[in-house]
């Protein structure tokens, strides 16, 4: 751990967002693999961004090959790779963007920590438990994960071979079994404008 930085004070989040008109906020999307988190956050963001409201997805694809292409999927790699999440989402968030994760994130503890972080910054965090059954997830499956899953192909696998801690009091639970990704993104517009996250 470094000892010789110092802390360089700047302009505070209540600048940037009365420049910028725009409150920041993370929305940490968490449920089993192929529950619909990256369909929701993607179509999300569009509409943030058709609403004006500047909006970025942090999910598997942009973090598992850059920033964390280092870790694997044991329980500490995994618990390293969303305390990563968890910084750079707060850092999108004070620059008063909206940020939207999209991983399993299997730990309650991760995700509670990811949550401090974000308390203790004064910042919106939004968990949103996108929740299906696991057979249904099995059932879509997109990317033959399961199938690998169940004849022992991939150790360590979320909901089969490694836990999924569901959240105890989510701001939003999505029950993505029941509704369509256009009632999902109204869902959770119409929170964001209830807490006065976005004001449009």
């Amino acid at each position: 751990m470094a000892t010789n930085i110092t802390w360089h004070a700047g302009l505070t989040h209540e600048e940037r967002a009365t420049l910028r008109n725009q409150k920041g906020a993370t929305l940490w999307f968490t449920g089993l693999s192929a529950s619909g988190k990256s369909t929701i956050a993607t179509a999300l963001e569009q509409h943030l961004l058709s609403l004006g409201l500047h909006s970025y997805r942090l999910d598997g694809d942009n973090i598992r090959f850059g920033l964390n292409k280092d870790l694997g999927f044991s329980e500490k790699d995994r618990n390293e790779n969303i305390r990563r999440i968890g910084e750079v989402s707060k850092l999108f968030a004070d620059s008063t963007s909206i940020a939207l994760t999209s991983f399993i994130s299997p730990y309650r503890a991760d995700r509670d920590s990811a949550r401090k972080l974000h308390e203790e910054a004064n910042l919106p965090f939004v968990e949103i438990f996108v929740d299906i059954p696991v057979e249904v997830a099995e059932q879509r499956d997109p990317k033959g994960l399961y199938k690998k899953a169940r004849a022992g192909e991939i150790k360590e696998f979320t909901g089969i071979s490694a836990p999924y801690e569901e959240p105890l009091k989510p701001e939003i639970h999505i029950h993505n079994d029941k509704i369509s990704v256009e009632e999902a993104v109204q869902q959770i517009t119409e929170y964001l404008k209830e807490q006065k996250i976005i004001n449009i």
